[in-house]
């Protein structure tokens, strides 16, 4: 009987230590966990949050985040859609669902779009700045990003990508203050500004 009652407290600091280590592991994962959460996400607190508080600006900020690429994958939707119907005539407008060849000139329904199209979509905490020009008006890159950096924003990502006579500019941006945030109405003015020189 001695010997079973010594596997029995073995066993309970078995437990003990497993349990211990449980918790140590569960520790140092939602101290990971909060350290991967951006700092204008946790400004709410003043003092360290606690760990429910960390879980759930974690579950907030993924959510977010879930929101951001379902928005970012309708509007590459958008987009490739809009691509797929564009074809530029020699006037240099975009004539959208109109049939490429000799029957462009004739197709009388076709929505017709000026170029350069300017688009400008605000999310949470940045932007994105789309913009489709000709071979003959090119935008500059460089004057674009100095514009956004101007107005409070620091530009992520950049793509530029050429299909027919037509070149595709996306911009994303991040606010580089949260609570002063970007006017994006002065933005939008100032590329219309920067597409007309």
């Amino acid at each position: 009987m001695k010997k079973n009652t010594g596997k029995g407290e073995l066993s309970k600091l078995d437990r003990k230590t497993v349990e211990r280590n449980r918790r140590i592991h569960m520790k140092a994962l939602c101290f990971k966990l909060a350290s991967l959460i951006p700092p204008h996400h946790s400004q709410t607190y003043k003092d360290r949050p606690s760990q429910q508080d960390q879980l759930d600006l974690a579950t907030t900020y993924i959510t977010q985040l879930k929101e951001g690429i379902d928005g970012l994958k309708k509007r590459k939707d958008q987009l490739m859609e809009i691509r797929t119907k564009c074809v530029t005539n020699d006037k240099g407008v975009i004539e959208v669902g109109a049939v490429a060849g000799p029957m462009a000139s004739t197709r009388g329904d076709a929505d017709i779009v000026k170029l350069p199209v300017i688009q400008l979509m605000e999310w949470v905490s940045g932007l994105e700045v789309s913009l489709i020009s000709g071979l003959n008006k090119k935008f500059m890159l460089f004057e674009v990003i100095s514009l956004l950096h101007e107005e409070g924003a620091e530009v992520v990502s950049a793509s530029i990508s050429t299909i027919g006579d037509k070149i595709f500019h996306t911009i994303h941006a991040q606010v580089r203050i949260n609570r002063v945030g970007i006017e994006t109405s002065r933005i939008m003015e100032k590329l219309h500004e920067l597409a007309a020189c």
